[in-house]
């Protein structure tokens, strides 16, 4: 999978998540609510002369989705140019450090703390990111990778020379369902997001502040 099939299907999970989590709130306070009033009246209002962002103005709201698509893509903004580029002759591979499930831990771990310090979750998010990033990898295909170090210290190896790890992917974007497929999807869900964007005249404030409304 590359960069809109992680992004796009990322934030299509996110924002289904949210709405599932948000819709058992709902149940949750109208089944605890008297019967002579409505959970409807404690639930945030949207103020007048504003409209929510379809789909995704509910997720804004409780998540930086900046940060969701950085965290989507941070192992591969990590480990391409370090294992491909920087040191290609040491690991010859795009997956090393950040494609584990210890980095996934130290991120989360932080990011618990984070949290019940400040109430803040943007490092969270990026752990969620993270964790989606390695699921659509499929790594527990390489448990070698995903399990180091206990398996030893050393990553698995690939071809050194970049130029051939990049025509492979240019290979697999064309010929490999498992790749283009995932990037289709990814691509669509990018769109929609990108078109609620200019319907509600928000692609400056979502670069600037992460708003989508």
């Amino acid at each position: 999978m590359l960069v809109l099939g992680h992004t796009g299907i990322t934030l299509g999970v996110a924002t289904a998540l949210d709405a599932i989590l948000s819709k058992t709130s709902f149940l949750r306070a109208y089944s605890a609510s008297p019967a002579s009033s409505s959970p409807v009246d404690s639930l945030p209002t949207v103020p007048s002369g504003k409209t929510r962002t379809s789909w995704f103005g509910s997720l804004a709201h409780h998540i930086d989705i900046r940060i969701l698509l950085v965290g989507s893509l941070l192992p591969d903004i990590i480990d391409k140019p370090v294992g491909h580029f920087l040191f290609r002759d040491v690991f010859a591979n795009g997956r090393i450090f950040c494609h584990t499930l210890l980095f996934l831990l130290v991120i989360s771990l932080a990011g618990i703390f984070l949290y019940r310090r400040s109430r803040k979750n943007w490092l969270l998010v990026l752990a969620f990111g993270t964790f989606t990033h390695l699921i659509f990898d499929r790594m527990w295909l390489t448990p070698r990778t995903l399990f180091w170090p206990l398996y030893g210290w050393a990553f698995p190896r690939g071809d050194p020379n970049p130029i051939h790890w990049l025509s492979g992917v240019l290979a697999a974007l064309l010929a490999d369902p498992s790749t283009y497929i995932p990037e289709v999807i990814g691509a669509a869900i990018l769109g929609i997001f990108l078109w609620q964007l200019i319907k509600a005249s928000a692609v400056g404030s979502f670069i600037r502040r992460g708003k989508v409304e």
